[in-house]
């Protein structure tokens, strides 16, 4: 769900298929909540960013989607909106298939089609997570949950450690706390020898 290291589609594979290339500055909406979904998106470059607000404008992150990772495909399969808002989080390049095309490239590719509902399976499992974890957990169980799935979705292994390439705000959107919860509990989890605080970076 944070990120993944393989393409789903190949990208030249998509262009073929009539999918066409786009850049997106930092900030720029690609589709709102509640929008009726018509096309299939990858990105190529940067990192977008999925999420809700409510009417007080607290967002709510459901994930971010990096390179060779695709985003706000369910609605393709039920024809339902949107469930979420898509916004660069970064500049990016993504890659855009229409729905109809898109649909007919999986019936034609079984393989890619496997590879697609085992991404959609990883997904639901990582929602499934944290739903439990905002439900029933305390804030220092929510962190530590959502930093063990960004290192597991990297591919790290537990006794490695690696830079958490979050901010505490966006943690705190990911989890359902305040930032000032999360700069609290981040900092109790330091000095219990669970993750690690290095020049203001956290390492996990």
């Amino acid at each position: 769900m944070l990120h993944t290291n393989t393409c789903i589609i190949d990208t030249d594979l998509l262009l073929a298929w009539g999918a066409t290339l786009h850049n997106i500055e930092k900030g720029q909406v690609l589709f709102y909540e509640d929008n009726i979904a018509h096309f299939y998106y990858q990105v190529v470059e940067g990192r977008i960013k999925m999420c809700n607000c409510n009417d007080e404008g607290k967002e709510f992150i459901q994930g971010f989607f990096e390179a060779g990772e695709s985003f706000g495909e369910p609605p393709l399969f039920d024809e339902s909106a949107y469930p979420a808002s898509a916004v660069a989080d970064t500049n990016s390049i993504v890659i855009r298939l229409r729905k109809e095309n898109f649909l007919q490239l999986l019936k034609d590719n079984f393989d890619i089609h496997f590879a697609f509902t085992q991404n959609l399976a990883k997904r639901l499992r990582f929602k499934s997570l944290m739903s439990k974890e905002i439900s029933s957990y305390g804030p220092s169980h929510r962190i530590i949950s959502l930093l063990q799935e960004y290192k597991k979705s990297r591919g790290i292994a537990d006794n490695e450690k690696l830079k958490i390439d979050l901010t505490r705000q966006q943690i705190a959107d990911m989890t359902g706390l305040r930032v000032e919860t999360v700069i609290r509990s981040i900092r109790e989890l330091h000095e219990k020898g669970k993750l690690q605080i290095e020049k203001g970076k956290v390492f996990c």
